[in-house]
């Protein structure tokens, strides 16, 4: 009798994504956009700016890596400029200076976003062109998960916590994230589950988790004190509407065991 041989789990693919926050009244909010629906993975759902990481973040990584070790700062470059692509926030600074880019700088800077999108510049290429430098510093790290083993595709994903320049206008790029949406995470979840937004597991966890903080400066703070824990979920069991999962309680989203439900929306 021959055995047939397990086959070997699909690699996780490099993914950084950015948590841009800003104060208000009512509390906290965070940007996300809606991802296009011909997209292959989470098309339609609401996300965080956020995407692969290119060998050439590495590279630019490493030229201003600064205490962090290349592959962390190829990391935050990644985050930085999927953030930049898709909906115009760029975090970086002019070679000197102490403050981020200011809106008057953005705006023109358009062009070359442009080019940038269609794939006719790198931002390697964007960054020498204006002198300006990636502002790693003003990301801090927060989750990352590993889509387990068993599923086709999967991504390797670091999430990282930022406040918003006041002055940078948050906008979707119209292609791969067709809305966009200043929102409270405990709202990006009850939208969710009254079926008015689709919102994938891992999302709707660290909505959960950046929730706890009132304020961009307490969620900061908060993120800095604690360690990160990798999550690969669990395959627990098969429930009604979903499957139970279970993640590692030392990642901090209180509990071990969680129901993640197929989205509706």
């Amino acid at each position: 009798m021959s055995i047939t041989p397990k086959a070997s789990p699909a690699p996780a693919r490099p993914a950084a994504t950015i948590l841009l926050l800003r104060n208000r009244l009512a509390g906290i909010e965070v940007f996300m956009v809606v991802r296009h629906h011909e997209i292959d993975f989470a098309s339609g759902a609401l996300v965080f700016p956020g995407g692969r990481v290119e060998p050439e973040d590495y590279t630019i990584g490493a030229a201003q890596a600064g205490g962090a070790t290349p592959e962390d700062a190829g990391l935050r470059v990644a985050a930085v400029r999927e953030t930049y692509e898709e909906c115009g926030v760029l975090l970086a600074r002019r070679r000197g200076a102490a403050n981020l880019i200011d809106a008057a700088q953005l705006l023109a800077l358009e062009p070359r976003r442009a080019a940038l999108c269609r794939g006719e510049t790198s931002f390697a290429e964007l960054l020498a062109a204006e002198d300006l430098y990636p502002a790693l510093d003003q990301l801090v790290y927060f989750a990352h998960w590993i889509t387990p083993a068993t599923q086709p595709k999967r991504f390797d994903t670091h999430f990282f916590l930022a406040a918003a320049p006041e002055d940078h206008l948050a906008v979707h790029d119209g292609a791969e994230a067709v809305d966009s949406a200043w929102i409270r995470p405990n709202d990006a979840i009850a939208d969710a589950e009254a079926s008015r937004r689709k919102v994938i597991f891992p999302t709707r966890m660290n909505l959960a988790k950046l929730a706890r903080s009132a304020t961009v400066e307490e969620s900061l703070a908060a993120a800095r004190s604690q360690a990160v824990v990798t999550v690969q979920p669990e395959f627990v069991r098969a429930v009604e509407g979903g499957r139970e999962l279970r993640l590692p309680l030392s990642a901090g989203y209180g509990g071990e065991l969680f129901i993640a439900r197929e989205p509706k929306a």
